[in-house]
C-alpha cells in the first residue's frame, strides 16, 4: 500500500508542476479585468431547477437559493419556522400560517396559501412523478383557508410531519399551466434566475443588492484550481483532493476555510448477490478496513469516522455505536468460515465515479481488502452511468455519500423493504422484518424522546446487519480569493452562504 501511495504522490506532483507552468504562463498574458460578477466553479452542473423533481445535490443546493420553504432546520435537525409557523390542531390536522418574509415571487406576484397547497398537491399527483411523493402520501387533504393559512390533514399521526415540508414553493397559476420550472425557475428565494445560456453556465441575481452570481461547471479539479488562481472564479467548494486543498492554502491570493461535515459516506452492498449477501462477508470487509488511516493519510485529517447515517449531534442519532475495529485476523477467520481461502479467494467488483480522488480512494480500499485475501476490481464510470447502475442494482459494492439528510424518515426510504427502486432508495435490496417494524413504530410514536429511542435501536440493528459499511463525514471545504468575505460554511455543504458573501476585488494582493 505504501508503494502505491508513493507512486500516486509522484504522479500528483508531476501534474501539479504542469499546473504551475500553465498558471505562470497565463499570468504573463493580458491581465484579467475584474468585474462585479461573483463566480463559483462547480464539479457538476445542476440538472433540474424544479424543487419537486430535483434529486442531485447541486440542483438541490441551488434550488435553496431560488425558492423559499415552509420550514428550515435547527442545529439538531429539528424543524423550525421559515415561510410559516404551525400549530397541531389534533393528531392528524396541522395549520400553517404564513409570515411576511419571503413572499414575493420573482415574477412579482405574492406567495399565498394557494401556492403552498398547489405545490404539495402537485407533488402528490402521480403525473408529476415527484421523488418526494412517497414521503408525503400521508397527506389526505390540503386546503387554503385564506391567503395566509393552509391546512393539512393526514392519514395517520406523524409527529415529524412539519419536517417533511422543506420543499420550495411554486406559483399555483404556473403549476396549472405546466410551466417548465426545470429550466425556468420562478420562486421567492434570495436569488432570481438571470439566464441559463448553456448547461455549464448558470447566472443568478441576488435580490437584496442585484449582485450577479454565476455558477460555472468545471469537472476537472485541477482546472477548477487553475481558474481560482487566475481569478477567473472567486470560489470553490468541496470536490477537491487534499493535495489541492493544501496547495491552495499555501497560495497568498486564496483563503481556505474548513468546517465539520454531516454528509454520510458509505460502502453499499447488493444483498441479493451471492457473496455480498452473506452477513459474515460484510462483517469481514468492515473489519478489514482501516478507516482512521485512510482519513489521516488520504484525507489528511479532513473528516471524522461515522457509525451511523446521522452524526452524533443529530437528535435521532445513536452516539453509543461501537466502531468496527481494524482487525485483519478476525476478517480472515470470518472469510475462511464463509468458504473462502487463498486457493478460492473472494472476488468482488466495486463501482465508483470517475472523479480521480474517488478512484484513488477505491484503490486504497482495494489494497486493504487484498491484505485479507479479497480480490477487488475497481470500475469507474461517468456520473450518469455510475448512478444509473446503482439505481438498477447492477453492482456488488459501491461507494456514495448521502447529502443534506435531515429527517429520520430517510430510514424508510433507504432501508424499508417496500423501498426497492423505483419506490425508494433501498438499492442494496435490504429486507428486515425487524427494521420494518422499528421504522413503522417510530413513525407513529407521538413522543419525540421515545421516537429517538426507537431510531437509536434501528441504527444499532443496521450497524449489526451492515447493509452499508459506514465510512465517515468529510469536512466541508471552501476556497476563495482574498477580498471575498461573509461566506458561511454549512455542515451539509449547501450554498446558503452566498446570501451574505461580498466581493471586494481591490483588496486582493
Amino acid at each position: 500500500m505504501s508503494t502505491a501511495t508513493e507512486r500516486g504522490r509522484s504522479a500528483w506532483a508531476a501534474r501539479l508542476v504542469a499546473l504551475i507552468v500553465v498558471v505562470t504562463s497565463a499570468a504573463c498574458g493580458p491581465a484579467h479585468q475584474p468585474d462585479t460578477t461573483l463566480r463559483m466553479a462547480l464539479a457538476s452542473a445542476p440538472r433540474n431547477l424544479d424543487p419537486r423533481l430535483a434529486t442531485d445535490a447541486t440542483s438541490e443546493r441551488i434550488n435553496r437559493l431560488l425558492y423559499r420553504r415552509l420550514v428550515e432546520f435547527d442545529g439538531e435537525s429539528l424543524p423550525t419556522p421559515s415561510l410559516a409557523s404551525w400549530e397541531q390542531l389534533d393528531r392528524t390536522h396541522y395549520r400553517f400560517t404564513l409570515g411576511e418574509q419571503g413572499r414575493s415571487f420573482s415574477d412579482g406576484t405574492r406567495l399565498t396559501a394557494e401556492d403552498v397547497a398547489a405545490t404539495y398537491a402537485s407533488i402528490l399527483d402521480p403525473a408529476t412523478n415527484s421523488p418526494h411523493r412517497a414521503l408525503l402520501e400521508i397527506i389526505t387533504a390540503i386546503s387554503a383557508e385564506d391567503p395566509d393559512v393552509v391546512e393539512f390533514h393526514l392519514r395517520e399521526p406523524d409527529p415529524l410531519f412539519p419536517a417533511y415540508l422543506g420543499i420550495g414553493i411554486l406559483p399555483a397559476p404556473m403549476i396549472r399551466s405546466g410551466h417548465r420550472f426545470q429550466t425556468q425557475p420562478v420562486g421567492s428565494g434570495t436569488f432570481d434566475l438571470h439566464t441559463w445560456p448553456e448547461p455549464g453556465r448558470l447566472r443568478l441575481t441576488r435580490r437584496r443588492d442585484a449582485q450577479p452570481l454565476e455558477f460555472i461547471t468545471v469537472k476537472d479539479p485541477n482546472v477548477r484550481v487553475m481558474k481560482l488562481l487566475r481569478g477567473e472564479v472567486q470560489m470553490l467548494q468541496n470536490d477537491l483532493s487534499p493535495e489541492l486543498v493544501a496547495y491552495l492554502a499555501a497560495a497568498p491570493e486564496v483563503r481556505v476555510t474548513r468546517g465539520p461535515g454531516a454528509n454520510f459516506s458509505y460502502l453499499g452492498f447488493n444483498l441479493e448477490a451471492p457473496d455480498t449477501g452473506k452477513p459474515e462477508v460484510r462483517e469481514a470487509l468492515a473489519l478489514a478496513l482501516d478507516r482512521a488511516t485512510i482519513l489521516n493519510h488520504l484525507f489528511r485529517g479532513g473528516g471524522r469516522t461515522a457509525e451511523g447515517l446521522f452524526p452524533p449531534d443529530h437528535w435521532a442519532a445513536n452516539p453509543d455505536l461501537m466502531a468496527y475495529p481494524h482487525n485483519p485476523q478476525r476478517a480472515r477467520t470470518l472469510l475462511s468460515a464463509a468458504g473462502y481461502s487463498p486457493d478460492h479467494p473472494l472476488h468482488l467488483t466495486c463501482k465508483t465515479s470517475s472523479d480521480p480522488f474517488r478512484v484513488r480512494l477505491a484503490t486504497v480500499i482495494q489494497a486493504q481488502w487484498r491484505a485479507v485475501g479479497v480480490e477487488l476490481k475497481v470500475q469507474s464510470y461517468d456520473w450518469g452511468t455510475f448512478f444509473g447502475d446503482i439505481q438498477a442494482g447492477r453492482f456488488q459494492v459501491y461507494g456514495l455519500t448521502w447529502v443534506g439528510v435531515r429527517t429520520p424518515d430517510i430510514f424508510r426510504y433507504v432501508f424499508g423493504s417496500a423501498a426497492i427502486p423505483p419506490d425508494g432508495a433501498n438499492r442494496g435490496r435490504y429486507r428486515s422484518t425487524a427494521a420494518d417494524q422499528l421504522i413503522a413504530t417510530a413513525r407513529t410514536e407521538p413522543d419525540l424522546a421515545r421516537q429517538a429511542v426507537l431510531y437509536r435501536d434501528l441504527a444499532a440493528l443496521l450497524h449489526r446487519d451492515l447493509p452499508y459499511i459506514p465510512l465517515w463525514y468529510e469536512d466541508q471545504i471552501f476556497a476563495a480569493r482574498t477580498g471575498l468575505t461573509g461566506y458561511r460554511l454549512a455542515p451539509d455543504g449547501n450554498y446558503d452562504g452566498l446570501d451574505w458573501v461580498d466581493w471586494h476585488p481591490g483588496s486582493a494582493p
